[in-house]
């Protein structure tokens, strides 16, 4: 039996948590092939400074049954405008069982045009520039439109990465990679979502860390829909 092959796509900057997150899970997934594919084989630098080394380059990728794009401020809007990553998220997700974001990952798939009329989540920083790459923002962790899931910020990348399991290898398969990595949130804070976060928080963030990413996105996004 064809073994499952599960496809990470990498870029410089990428959030490293969008990516090791349901890689760690998805990685557990029985009969199952993980790749991580960038553009060359050289090590790629995320948002944190760890070094990531890919397994292929597009060139040299297999046929993928899941192809997941992480998210990351600055990564992102370099991605979204290489004619190289784009064509490549294209071509596999015309074929894939799967087509899969994680956080403004979300933000790829809409420029390689594979959200339009669909609904979608993504970062809740971001969720309001998803009608520019033709998505309706849904406001949930976990969002599905047929073949294509969206997960919304960051660690919901693991609850993605779980509920596919699900869905392929039974809930059981799924239960038991859950126990194995011991993934029971307990955070020391209620300030994980907007709705339950303090207003100095959310207003600290939008006005300091998001503001120029914001500004970015829709930059990029605006210059990617231009014929």
């Amino acid at each position: 039996m064809p073994r499952f092959n599960v496809g990470f796509v990498i870029f410089p900057d990428l959030t490293q948590l969008d990516f090791t997150g349901p890689l760690q899970v998805l990685a557990r997934l029985p009969d199952s092939a993980t790749h991580i594919v960038a553009k060359t084989q050289a090590p790629v630098p995320s948002d944190c400074g760890l070094g990531l080394v890919p397994t292929h380059t597009f060139a040299t990728c297999p046929p993928l049954d899941l192809i997941c794009v992480p998210g990351g401020s600055q990564g992102v809007v370099d991605a979204m405008a290489d004619p190289d990553t784009i064509a490549f998220v294209r071509k596999q997700a015309a074929g894939a069982k799967y087509v899969t974001s994680v956080c403004t990952g979300a933000f790829i798939l809409g420029v390689a045009g594979l959200l339009k009329g669909r609904r979608a989540t993504t970062h809740w920083a971001f969720a309001d520039l998803l009608p520019l790459v033709g998505a309706t923002h849904e406001k949930a962790r976990i969002v599905r439109d047929g073949n294509v899931i969206t997960a919304g910020g960051v660690t919901s990348g693991i609850d993605f990465g779980l509920s596919v399991v699900a869905e392929i290898a039974g809930e059981t398969a799924a239960r038991t990679i859950q126990l194995g990595i011991e993934y029971d949130p307990a955070p020391p804070f209620d300030s994980g979502h907007p709705d339950r976060a303090p207003n100095a928080i959310m207003s600290g963030l939008l006005n300091g860390r998001y503001d120029k990413a914001r500004s970015a996105y829709r930059s990029g996004l605006e210059k990617a829909a231009r014929p």
